[in-house]
């Protein structure tokens, strides 16, 4: 301290600041130093600079930019600070919501995770869906290597980008006349499975409730053509009829593992007694 002047360095310590940031905050007009000197260049601050720059950092923690704050602190009014914090709550409450929606989405996806270490393998077994929303895009190709569905999935989020953040639920599907015509090779459709919170502008699709033959292996899409065989005869030795078409679900790949021995893959067939 120089007298009652304090230096930059004293005040970067006293308000937990950086040098850099008072210099800028020189730089952009909101607080300048009391006192440069001129041979050395050192900047000198008084306490009547204190108020303003326990403002700025009051206004910073809330987020509101420098261009607001110089604003502000260049024609201080009582509704102009309200209108401020008003902004900034109105802010905070987006903020909040947007990071419950990730929370739920995470857990969504850390139970699917759960769900799919514990499976059953090789095991079938009819199960009621409730009605589901779905992103849909019909396409014909053959069955997909590894990666090669990217190209599709990005067509499917092109204008949603937050889409399939923490999904994991991209499936892809045979309709019901590839399914009997036993061409377990020809898809004709990749999904998203939409959480209630997902926004999505593209084509989507409210799946109807539906009681599904589910079937869970170990593998990818490249081994699914020899359970979809097994789950045929099922159908067919029980008396069933298909319904809808195939949901064909990675639970666990490559995004979560190298290891394709701990690969699982969930088939769906909806059904109905004839």
């Amino acid at each position: 301290m120089k007298g009652d002047l304090f230096s930059i360095g004293e005040v970067a310590k006293l308000f937990h600041i950086s040098i850099s940031t008072l210099r800028h905050y020189d730089k952009e007009g909101l607080v300048k130093p009391e006192y440069t000197d001129g041979k050395t260049g050192y900047r000198y601050y008084s306490t009547q600079q204190f108020e303003a720059l326990n403002t700025i950092r009051y206004l910073r923690a809330l987020n509101t930019p420098l261009a607001q704050i110089k604003t502000f602190l260049q024609n201080r009014q009582i509704d102009t600070i309200q209108n401020l914090l008003f902004r900034q709550r109105k802010e905070i409450i987006e903020h909040q919501e947007e990071l419950k929606k990730i929370q739920r989405k995470i857990d969504n996806r850390i139970a699917q995770i759960e769900d799919a270490v514990a499976s059953d393998l090789d095991v079938m077994f009819l199960r009621k869906f409730p009605a589901r929303r779905i992103a849909l895009l019909k396409h014909s190709f053959e069955t997909p290597e590894m990666g090669s569905l990217e190209l599709y999935i990005r067509q499917l989020e092109e204008n949603d980008q937050d889409t399939a953040i923490f999904l994991g639920k991209i499936g892809i599907g045979l309709e019901v006349d590839t399914l009997k015509k036993g061409r377990f090779n020809a898809y004709d459709i990749i999904f998203l499975l939409l959480d209630k919170e997902d926004q999505h502008t593209g084509n989507t699709a409210m799946l109807p409730e539906e009681t599904c033959l589910v079937l869970r292996f170990r593998g990818s899409h490249e081994s699914a053509a020899a359970q979809y065989e097994k789950m045929m005869k099922y159908i067919k030795k029980n008396g069933y009829d298909i319904c809808g078409f195939s949901k064909e679900i990675t639970l666990i790949d490559y995004g979560f593992t190298n290891n394709q021995s701990e690969f699982v893959t969930e088939l769906q067939i909806p059904v109905k007694k004839k």
